[in-house]
């Protein structure tokens, strides 16, 4: 005989689904009076990477042949080519090389007529790069070869005060000290082109660091078609998660049950893109990750409810369906809570201890972890109670008395 306490949820689904109510319309109305500040990820814009070095090295030509010069990981090639040249490749691997001079004296010894090769900076070296914004044929205008240094002392927020006259900058410290560079995310506003943006950001950079520091590693741009194919895509990944969780708790257990286990988890990313909207915080990437994330979370604790909820039909004595989600979630209150504290001070401190994309991950987690437990224990089993609001129990057959004695008399007599 179970003699825990019931608690009676169903008094809180009405209130409950009120208040989801008036914070989704608030948030549909947000979304269209403020609108999503949709980050770097969602919107046309460059992305470039760059690194803080000085130059060592510079190239010129002045000739009749094609030479084009060309830096790796591990080396540096010069093609030589042209009608009447002497074609050619020379290959420098960095492990041959000590110095800057030494790569300087292998491209000196070559004899090709009009080739300058100047050392700006002879020093130790691991790998050499040049900018990627320079065309690789050399020419009459010096090439500037840069070389990684390591006592830089340049971070990733003196790169964000050095552009700090553009709107809709993020930049971001990749590598190691050895080789340390930085991704420049910037979005394009007006009638802005790419090229003008970069050419824009380079001047300004190259103000702050010096004309002879400054290195374009690679960069990409994001056409307006691309973010909003962008855009519908992340729609259409969200809608096709709901489809295949609607599928999958058909399939396990009733088709109210799996309805109410996706509008639980549409309530939930409602929620968190009203969230998204009230506080302007950025939607990138990480943002969606986040929601698609909390969508996985949702599911799995309404899916632990409703199992109880399958098997509580079978012994729970009730007179009304109610009873029943009463009894279930009672004895899976204490789960519910536990796992949402637990996994709450995990993202606590990624809120507390982090900035950036990862602070802003934790806290659009934070508002999903809240809204899933809170719906997975109101809001789905508010529409259960609704759907099922004139479910009838199976009563045993009532044992006939007369009968039963008249066999048993006969039993007696024989």
């Amino acid at each position: 005989m179970d003699n825990r306490k019931v608690c009676k949820f169903s008094k809180f689904f009405l209130p409950a689904v009120v208040l989801s109510v008036a914070v989704i319309v608030c948030g549909v109305v947000s979304i269209f009076v403020r609108g999503i500040n949709f980050g770097l990820d969602f919107k046309p814009g460059m992305v470039e990477e760059i690194k803080v070095a000085d130059t060592v090295l510079e190239l010129s030509y002045n000739g009749s042949a094609t030479i084009n010069f060309n830096a790796d990981n591990d080396s540096v090639q010069l093609v030589v080519s042209g009608i009447g040249a002497d074609n050619r490749t020379v290959d420098i691997p960095f492990d041959s090389a000590a110095k800057v001079s030494d790569v300087a004296s292998v491209l000196t010894s070559q004899d090709i007529d009009g080739l300058v090769v100047s050392v700006k900076k002879d020093v130790e070296f691991d790998t050499l790069f040049v900018n990627s914004a320079d065309s690789s044929a050399l020419g009459t205008s010096a090439l500037r070869v840069f070389a990684s240094d390591k006592s830089s002392s340049v971070s990733a927020d003196d790169v964000r005060n050095a552009l700090k006259e553009f709107n809709d900058v993020s930049v971001k410290e990749l590598g190691d000290a050895s080789d340390r560079s930085f991704q420049i995310r910037m979005g394009l506003s007006g009638d802005a082109s790419g090229k003008t943006i970069q050419a824009e950001t380079s001047a300004a950079l190259e103000r702050t660091f010096g004309a002879d520091k400054v290195a374009v590693v690679k960069s990409d741009f994001m056409s307006p078609q691309f973010s909003s194919s962008l855009i519908s895509g992340s729609i259409f990944l969200v809608l096709a998660t709901l489809v295949l969780i609607f599928i999958y708790a058909t399939i396990r257990f009733h088709w109210d049950f799996a309805l109410a286990s996706v509008i639980a988890i549409i309530h939930d990313s409602l929620v968190m893109v009203s969230f998204i909207s009230f506080s302007q915080m950025e939607f990138s990437t990480t943002t969606l990750a986040a929601i698609l994330t909390i969508i996985g979370y949702s599911i799995n604790a309404t899916v632990v409810i409703l199992d109880r909820v399958r098997s509580d039909i079978k012994v729970v004595e009730a007179d009304s369906f109610v009873d029943v989600l009463n009894s279930a979630l009672t004895a899976t209150l204490g789960r519910s809570i536990i796992t949402t504290v637990t996994t709450l001070f995990s993202v606590l401190s990624l809120f507390f201890f982090t900035t950036g994309t990862i602070h802003d991950f934790s806290l659009a987690l934070i508002v999903g972890l809240i809204s899933g437990c809170y719906s997975s224990i109101f809001i789905s089993s508010a529409f259960i109670a609704l759907v099922r609001r004139n479910y009838r129990f199976e009563k045993p057959a009532k044992i006939n008395v007369e009968s039963t004695a008249h066999v048993s008399q006969f039993k007696l007599d024989k």
